[in-house]
């Protein structure tokens, strides 16, 4: 049976590290704010590029660019991880790495070899540690990603892609759905589906006529002049899509981040609390019993020497 002592110093240290996990609770709900109003002041831009890049794609039709082309078969596939530096986050990191490692796997069986580009730490560690090749990695910048460790990845996907070396880039990242809520996203970053970008383009704008037919709203749509052409125009969009996709990435993963990270620390703080209310009350009944015991003793030394 533990000491007086013993549950003493065990209550100090919980003590203590209910303060630290207290604090980083407090310095990630500082850091959400700004993380989350950098990812709100690039939403419209990305959102903005991916509806200008659907509008330019159904305006040229047909195109032989390569990031927009399938490959007939897939032999190598650039795998993009996006994690933390730093743990004590929950989950945060352990679900994109064992997707992702899940997909590598899946394709060694499939005798398809995988490319990884390591975004974070903990990501250069989980996978040196399973003996899976890390092509280009990135650390100390997960809680503040900048555009040219985005442009390094982008660069070598496009040209890679362009070259035939890779088949497919698959980009895995939590998306910040909420300061709270975190969500695992898989997303294809090439070849680009056209597509999908273009089925929401008002089928008015075609680039070559214009209809006189006025929309719900009674806004007349007209037809868009493409200098030199729409497909130049898309050339050059394709890339800095890219670019922005995995910037958006980034920078969204930073904003989960800081939200996983105060959802665990803020766990921890409560569970704490807990075992520091148990064992005070574990702490009182002993000290209760050692008390009865020296009263029992004094009594009976008493009536000792009575008799």
């Amino acid at each position: 049976m533990p000491t007086l002592h013993d549950i003493k110093r065990r209550i100090n240290s919980v003590t203590s590290t209910k303060q630290i996990t207290r604090t980083m609770e407090m310095v990630s709900a500082a850091k959400i704010g700004a993380a989350t109003a950098r990812v709100q002041a690039a939403s419209p831009y990305a959102e903005s590029m991916a509806e200008m890049l659907g509008n330019v794609a159904d305006s040229a039709g047909g195109t032989e660019n390569p990031l927009l082309r399938e490959h007939s078969e897939v032999k190598n596939v650039l795998v993009i991880a996006v994690v933390s530096d730093r743990g004590l986050a929950g989950a945060f990191n352990s679900e994109v790495l064992r997707n992702a490692e899940k997909l590598i796997r899946s394709n060694e069986a499939q005798g398809i070899s995988s490319t990884v580009v390591a975004c974070g730490k903990k990501a250069i560690s989980y996978f040196s540690f399973r003996g899976i090749t890390l092509d280009m990695v990135f650390k100390d910048l997960s809680a503040d990603p900048t555009f040219e460790e985005a442009q390094a990845i982008a660069l070598k996907a496009i040209k890679g892609y362009e070259e035939g070396t890779f088949d497919q880039v698959i980009l895995f990242y939590n998306h910040a759905k909420n300061a709270a809520e975190q969500v695992l996203r898989q997303e294809t970053v090439l070849p680009i589906d056209a597509s999908k970008l273009a089925k929401d383009v008002d089928p008015a704008v075609t680039g070559s006529s214009i209809t006189e037919e006025k929309d719900p709203e009674g806004d007349i749509p007209g037809s868009i002049i493409f200098e030199p052409s729409a497909e130049d125009v898309l050339d050059k969009l394709l890339p800095a899509y890219v670019n922005t996709m995995i910037y958006h990435a980034l920078i969204d993963s930073a904003a989960g981040e800081q939200g996983a990270r105060r959802n665990a620390m803020k766990s921890a703080t409560d569970n704490a609390s807990d075992m520091i209310d148990t064992l005070n009350r574990y702490y009182n009944r002993v000290r209760q019993g050692a008390v009865t015991t020296e009263i029992n003793e004094i009594v009976g030394g008493a009536a000792a020497l009575e008799d």
